[in-house]
């Protein structure tokens, strides 16, 4: 295995504490640290010995893929993988299939930087708070109609007859110049959950803010996961998780942020569909191993606690695969080479190397793909 030096983006809603804390440095650190991204997405790819990973793959895909994923998937590493460490809510988004993403790529729209689906999963490593798929529209329109907002009335209607893409359309298409006054009395409103104050806090005048009432909203403790395919609205509120992807950064965003909002695309790709129970629980497939069911073929994760299997545990894992630590002191190696996994480091190995052994005093995730 190779160990990766990876990015931290400092988006303006990460933590100041999360990541730095896992790897050991100094907290608060001096500005945001969002995203760890660890893989080789050619926005941020992550380097061995200096050199990007993403050009290590594209020079010797079948080596380092395996000949069936490089043929598949083309030569590049098919899925992304991050610490996510949000302090403050990200944006009300969803994601596009495969199909249309690359059909709107092809035709140049500027919604969409690459020709490919983000299918993603994100497993709690702290308590994660987030909105994640549409909830019960008459739970939705019972928690509007308590607010006492009469403007929002058309709203409660159209949720009230099972009619979620009129409510949503109604509410990010609220006029621009009457949406601070409909924030402000849906805060003022004596009823007003505590979520809708928060969000109003971070955004104000943003209809979003409303929009989180028609969604869940989920506390997961750590280990629990929320699986988002495409067309699945959501959004983080706070919290550190382990995020893995295809390796796409297609995002259609509705509101709760100063980025480009396309509220056409995304309600084109949005399924009006309720999610009972946004929430994965862990499976476990051996002592000191757990995975998390998910229906796509770019990624596999796996989380390793080798002290709960009494010593170390091997993952007979397929394709290029990524060990990320995230508590303790670890050993990865794959029988091609071992290499030492302090919390917040990484390891890729390649496809055509043995199982994967990790040992040592700590927690880790693997990714891998599966065949």
């Amino acid at each position: 295995m190779d160990a990766l030096a990876s990015p931290i983006r400092p988006y303006a809603w990460g933590s100041r504490t999360a990541i730095a804390g896992i790897q050991g440095r100094p907290v608060p650190s001096d500005g945001p640290e969002a995203e760890l991204w660890i893989g080789a997405h050619p926005g941020d790819p992550s380097t061995v010995d200096g050199v990007s990973l993403a050009d290590r793959i594209a020079a010797e895909p079948d080596r380092l893929l395996g000949p069936a994923i490089a043929a598949r998937f083309g030569a590049r590493l098919p899925y992304l993988m991050k610490i996510l460490a949000a302090a403050a809510p990200l944006s009300l988004q969803a994601h596009p299939d495969e199909a249309r993403a690359q059909a709107r790529f092809a035709a140049g729209h500027p919604s969409y930087v690459d020709a490919h689906h983000k299918p993603e999963m994100l497993v709690a490593i702290s308590d994660f708070e987030a909105l994640c798929g549409f909830r019960d529209p008459a739970v939705a329109a019972e928690s509007l109609a308590a607010l006492g907002v009469s403007t929002l009335e058309p709203v409660v209607a159209a949720l009230r007859a099972g009619d979620l893409r009129t409510a949503l359309r109604a509410l990010l298409e609220w006029p621009e110049v009457d949406r601070p006054s409909l924030v402000e009395a849906a805060v003022a409103a004596p009823d007003a959950p505590d979520l809708v104050r928060r969000l109003a806090a971070h955004y104000p005048g943003d209809p979003g803010v409303l929009v989180a009432l028609l969604l869940n909203h989920v506390t997961l403790a750590p280990g629990e996961a929320i699986w988002m395919p495409a067309g699945n609205l959501h959004a983080y509120l706070q919290g550190t998780g382990v995020e893995i992807m295809a390796a796409s950064d297609n995002v259609l965003r509705g509101g709760l942020t100063p980025k480009h909002v396309d509220v056409p695309e995304l309600l084109d790709v949005l399924r009006f569909e309720v999610l009972a129970d946004p929430v994965v629980p862990a499976v476990p497939v051996a002592p000191g191993v757990v995975t998390w069911q998910t229906p796509v073929a770019e990624f596999a994760l796996h989380r390793v606690r080798p002290a709960e299997a009494g010593g170390p545990v091997t993952l007979d894992v397929s394709g290029p695969r990524v060990v990320l630590s995230v508590a303790g002191e670890l050993v990865a190696d794959d029988g091609a080479a071992s290499v030492k996994l302090p919390a917040g480091l990484a390891a890729f190995g390649a496809a055509d190397a043995g199982p994967v052994v990790v040992a040592g005093a700590g927690e880790a995730f693997v990714a891998s793909v599966p065949l």
